[in-house]
């Protein structure tokens, strides 16, 4: 059996954080999907179409992942039919452990699937989509926090809005 993980978020923007953990379930998984999701809960600075462009341009050359937009249903439907083995997490804090051990619970009940967090690698781990789209909104310099294309994605889109 094909070991697939499923790295899922809204990844607006994909952060060098996110990269940290993608990089690392890549190494521990014959296959990662990373799923980017259009959460109807939050309001998303760049389009579902330029996360899923901006990731797919930092992996162009990483046979092991690819990129798919869920703009609708369930994440573990989604996996199932992936035929994903597991669910990847990056946890940055306590209170990021403390709100994806019950959304584990939940996607396993529904699905089998179980949930590998990674914990955050030091260097990455203050370092938040939200925080990066504060900064950039104040005029600060976030291409410290970005790969390249989600950097211009970034810039692109904001000068589109």
């Amino acid at each position: 059996m094909t070991s697939h993980a499923i790295y899922a978020g809204t990844f607006d923007p994909f952060t060098v954080g996110h990269l940290d953990i993608a990089h690392r379930a890549a190494d521990q998984f014959e296959q990662l999907t990373i799923v980017v999701v259009d959460n109807t809960q939050k309001s998303s600075l760049l389009s579902l179409q330029a996360r899923v462009s901006a990731i797919q341009a930092t992996f162009a050359n990483d046979s092991r992942v690819s990129v798919q937009a869920l703009d609708g249903g369930l994440l573990v439907d989604f996996a199932k039919h992936a035929g994903a083995t597991v669910l990847v997490r990056g946890v940055r804090s306590v209170s990021d452990f403390e709100y994806e051990v019950p959304m584990a619970h939940i996607n396993r009940e529904l699905s089998g699937l179980d949930t590998l967090m990674f914990a955050a690698s030091p260097v990455v781990s203050h370092i938040s989509s939200s925080l990066v789209r504060q900064v950039f909104a104040a005029g600060g310099d976030v291409s410290a926090y970005l790969p390249p294309a989600s950097l211009q994605a970034l810039t692109t889109g904001a000068r589109n809005a």
